[in-house]
């Protein structure tokens, strides 16, 4: 019941080129090593309150991320930060905002839970679990007044996957043939509780078919297969055709956040997912398989590690909100 798959000899299908191997393999590498160096800033106590790593699942945003086009939107739940950063923003504002400096995204009083980006058409990180759905849901419907050909991307984990408000958006989203793609990120666990003691339900891609949604299966640690899925998807979603399901077999290497031990799983399961599945080692191979030279990894490594050392300089050398900023962006001044 809903255990991962091994599916570690898929290949990326279809091919990807060098290039997009290669960006993935950045794009991947940058969410990773950011992630990281929340964890240990949050070690430190130099970030507060909550803080959701994506260690794990790097595959899943940056093959989605490769699939969409300028003007798609997307939104989230609190698992965030690599979200924002294939959307666009930069590594030095989402730190800064991590570490609540006043050059953060929301001015440094949002945090890890609450950044957006109108600029880049990311509509934020969502602290209540499955709120994003609806709010997704009314981005997809944006762009279906609009006439745009642009479609909304909704992230949500298995943990809200029963949630009755994921439902009413279905509904609403076959109702209408709005486009949005729903990814469902199966990461196994809802805070400490295993996905089969908490749904009924033992195949999650059923959750959609009552509402006659297009459904996909794929595995989320193959960013070329994520990357061929979405594309389907997201075009199925532009074709006027409606809503696409794209339920995703992923797994975090922490726990569901910095303050959670994970002691409800054993150690060596988490060791055996990184050695025989990790998305960013399986790409590598991959890209060994093709020629790639082990000189671009080590240039990729020392590049990211650059801009995430920058990132964390630039928000902890930036000043904290005045005082007075406790009483801005409350209301909507006229």
């Amino acid at each position: 019941m809903n255990t991962p798959v091994d599916r570690s000899s898929d290949s990326c299908s279809p091919e990807l080129t060098k290039a997009q191997m290669e960006q993935a393999y950045t794009d991947m590498l940058l969410v990773r090593r950011f992630e990281e160096k929340a964890g240990q800033l949050y070690g430190m106590g130099v970030i507060g309150g909550f803080c959701h790593l994506y260690i794990g699942q790097e595959a899943v945003v940056v093959g989605i991320g490769m699939a969409m086009k300028k003007g798609d939107r997307s939104i989230t739940s609190y698992r965030d930060h690599g979200q924002m950063l294939v959307a666009g923003m930069t590594p030095r504002g989402v730190m800064a905002e991590l570490t609540g400096r006043v050059t953060g995204y929301s001015k440094g009083k949002g945090g890890s839970m609450h950044m957006f980006s109108r600029e880049k058409e990311f509509y934020g990180g969502h602290g209540i679990v499955g709120a994003q759905v609806a709010l997704g849901t009314g981005l997809g419907f944006a762009s279906a007044y609009r006439q745009d050909g642009t479609a909304a991307v909704v992230y949500f984990g298995d943990g809200a996957v029963n949630q009755g408000q994921v439902y009413e958006s279905f509904n609403l989203a076959a109702l209408l043939k709005l486009p949005c793609l729903y990814v469902l990120e199966n990461n196994h666990y809802g805070m400490g509780t295993a996905v089969e003691r908490a749904s009924a339900s033992d195949n999650l891609a059923r959750n959609a078919a009552p509402w006659g949604i297009a459904t996909r299966e794929v595995d989320g640690m193959n960013v070329g297969a994520v990357y061929e899925a979405a594309a389907e998807g997201l075009e199925h979603c532009r074709s006027g055709k409606g809503p696409f399901f794209l339920v995703v077999d992923t797994y975090r290497y922490r726990g569901h956040s910095m303050s959670d031990p994970a002691r409800y799983r054993p150690r060596a399961k988490v060791d055996e997912m990184r050695k025989t599945r990790d998305p960013i080692e399986s790409l590598k191979a991959l890209m060994h398989q093709h020629g790639v030279e082990e000189e671009f990894f080590r240039k990729a490594e020392a590049e990211v590690k650059a801009v995430v050392r920058d990132a964390a300089e630039f928000a902890q050398s930036s000043p904290e909100p005045d005082e007075a900023e406790l009483w801005t962006d409350v209301v909507v001044e006229d």
